[in-house]
């Protein structure tokens, strides 16, 4: 047997690895983790989807993948919608409801009330409280929370109200 023979291939195998590691990398579509909500939180998720904005802060809808009525985004880098995550653990921790948490905030923006987290790689998180869902937007890195975090989250602000009502969500 000719070892030569079978090198090029043995070769080419990383080579080809390399090449599709690289078109995987240059694609700009967003990989998200689904949700696996309760079925009343599934349901008010599916009415959410169905009355999300077309465009977010300027940001044209691109939603990510795998895709999902339980997802959306917009722009790239995406800005990421999540509906029926499970409570925040900041939700309850007393610290932020005093305001002595610096990285994570409770506030209202037009009528719904969120839990505004900051994290250490510099992204922003709100989840949405009071509310039979919870509902969260991951603002992507570089993108600073007092300027157009308050856009994404007044922009947001109606389709929240018309298809997630006030109320308790599950404690999941």
């Amino acid at each position: 047997m000719n070892i030569f023979r079978h090198r090029p291939f043995g070769l080419l195998a990383p080579a080809l690895l390399i090449a599709v590691a690289g078109c995987s990398s240059a694609d700009d579509s967003a990989k998200v983790a689904v949700p696996s909500p309760d079925a009343r939180t599934a349901t008010v998720c599916r009415d959410l989807h169905r009355v999300l904005p077309e465009k977010l802060d300027g940001r044209d809808r691109d939603d990510p993948e795998p895709r999902s009525a339980y997802t959306a985004g917009w722009g790239s880098p995406a800005i990421i919608l999540r509906c029926g995550v499970v409570r925040p653990p900041k939700m309850v921790d007393p610290k932020v409801a005093e305001g002595g948490d610096p990285d994570a905030v409770a506030g209202e923006v037009d009528g719904v009330d969120w839990l505004m987290e900051k994290h250490g790689d510099g992204t922003w998180r709100f989840t949405t409280a009071n509310r039979v869902a919870y509902v969260q937007v991951s603002l992507p890195k570089g993108m600073p929370a007092q300027d157009e975090g308050t856009a994404v989250l007044t922009d947001l602000a109606g389709a929240v109200k018309k298809a997630i009502p006030k109320g308790i969500a599950s404690m999941r």
